[in-house]
């Protein structure tokens, strides 16, 4: 007899959905695109933190403000230019995820139709003057930077997706035979398909400017960026998006299939305007940010692992618990915890997955509360995922050692909190090695 076929279980359906919708080819797009430019957003990180934390301590004066140029210099081309980066990175990332031949001209093409959707004029105060004029013939770090970062992302999937589609209609091609070198050939086969697709967005903004007396990047702002930023970036929507994530990780899907896409780059936004106004001298905005989600949510890694490792230390008999913990304890320490995730293991078992979503839940609302209430300061710097515990809270707050106090009480409240559900794991393994 033919064995019967066993029915798939909900969370290996629950796993499979969210399998393709993590490689659906924009949102893996958008995740390249983020990594490529993440670096200069760390460098914006240590541009404000030297210029609003080390150089007033040892400057003053006019020594102070031409020590601050450099970090002001930093801002305008990382910050002040966020959107103008993600639009050409956007391109090139979805040119090649979907294997088109010339990725350069995509971005290219991307990067001038996110320039042809500004306005042609802007509203600036002059130096020195007390209103604002309007000025021609300028672009402005308002419509380049975080404000413009979704229309970045929106214009170069459109005008990208755009181009290659008509690239590959034959009629639009020009083909000057075998004798020309492969660049000039791979340029003139996409001229059609670039001038159709940059005529194209010249058209709308065109029709927005003359009918709607508006722009595209501002619609995008208000109507799409702004709506969407304030459910996401809320406390409520962050934690479930965030939990999602997590869970999604206990079944061996990388978190970032969620929050990569869904959460991180509304999160920078906000991080990005923290880092603005601290440069500025001004109010810090916002709590919650992709650092600060990092700093107090995912100490040691995802689901604050470094917590379960200081508890086996510390109350675990289990020899290959304790050797797991010995082997993932360096890295761990550098936020990395794959050894633990999948040695220990926390994937696919049951009593480790309610520790390893609730204790980020923990920590992001233990140190938010803090946040509010002004016992440390709000996040300023956007320093690297792998910054060790402590001192990661130390920097990220632009120096604010009481931040360092509230990682260290997370970090007691979640050795506390792992115990009972590692005891439990312990004693399942340990029963389900005896039925062997």
């Amino acid at each position: 007899m033919a064995q019967e076929k066993t029915k798939p279980s909900f969370l290996d359906r629950f796993a499979a959905v969210s399998g393709k919708i993590g490689n659906e080819i924009h949102l893996r797009t958008l995740r390249d695109a983020f990594a490529v430019i993440m670096p200069l957003f760390i460098l914006a990180g240590l541009g404000t933190l030297f210029n609003s934390v080390i150089f007033p301590k040892v400057a003053s004066g006019q020594t102070l403000a031409n020590l601050q140029v450099w970090g002001s210099l930093i801002a305008n081309g990382t910050l002040n230019i966020a959107g103008l980066m993600l639009a050409p990175a956007i391109g090139y990332c979805l040119a090649v995820n979907r294997e088109y031949k010339n990725p350069i001209a995509a971005a290219i093409i991307a990067l001038a139709s996110l320039i042809m959707t500004m306005p042609l004029s802007v509203s600036l105060i002059p130096t020195g003057a007390k209103k604002a004029a309007d000025i021609a013939g300028v672009l402005s770090f308002s419509n380049l930077g975080t404000t413009g970062m979704f229309g970045g992302i929106i214009v170069g999937l459109l005008a990208t997706e755009l181009f290659i589609w008509l690239s590959k209609v034959k009629k639009l091609q020009i083909n000057l035979g075998e004798n020309v070198p492969p660049a000039v050939s791979s340029s003139f086969n996409s001229m059609i398909p670039a001038i159709l697709t940059a005529s194209l967005f010249a058209l709308i903004s065109t029709l927005l400017a003359v009918i709607g007396h508006t722009d595209l990047i501002n619609l995008i702002a208000t109507g799409i960026q702004e709506p969407l930023r304030a459910v996401n970036t809320s406390l409520p929507g962050m934690l479930f998006i965030y939990s999602v994530g997590n869970f999604l990780f206990t079944l061996g899907i990388h978190q970032t299939v969620i929050n990569g896409t869904l959460l991180d780059p509304l999160l920078l936004i906000n991080m990005n305007k923290n880092m603005a106004a601290a440069s500025a001298g001004k109010h810090i905005p916002y709590i919650l940010t992709n650092t600060f989600r990092d700093t107090f949510g995912m100490i040691g890694g995802t689901g604050s692992t470094i917590c379960l490792l200081i508890a086996i230390f510390i109350f675990s008999r289990v020899k290959s618990s304790r050797e797991i913990a010995k082997l993932s304890i360096a890295p761990g320490l550098f936020n990395i915890n794959e050894p633990v995730i999948f040695g220990y293991p926390i994937v696919f078992n049951i009593p480790m997955m309610i520790p390893f979503v609730l204790q980020p839940v923990i920590g992001i609302l233990i140190a938010y509360f803090f946040t509010s209430i002004g016992f440390m300061n709000r996040v300023i710097v956007m320093v690297p995922w792998t910054t060790p515990p402590l001192l990661s809270g130390f920097l990220a707050t632009g120096g604010d050692w009481r931040a360092v106090v509230i990682q260290a009480l997370i970090i007691a409240e979640g050795v506390l909190f792992y115990i009972p559900f590692m005891k439990i794991s312990e004693r399942v393994q340990a029963k389900a090695a005896q039925e062997l």
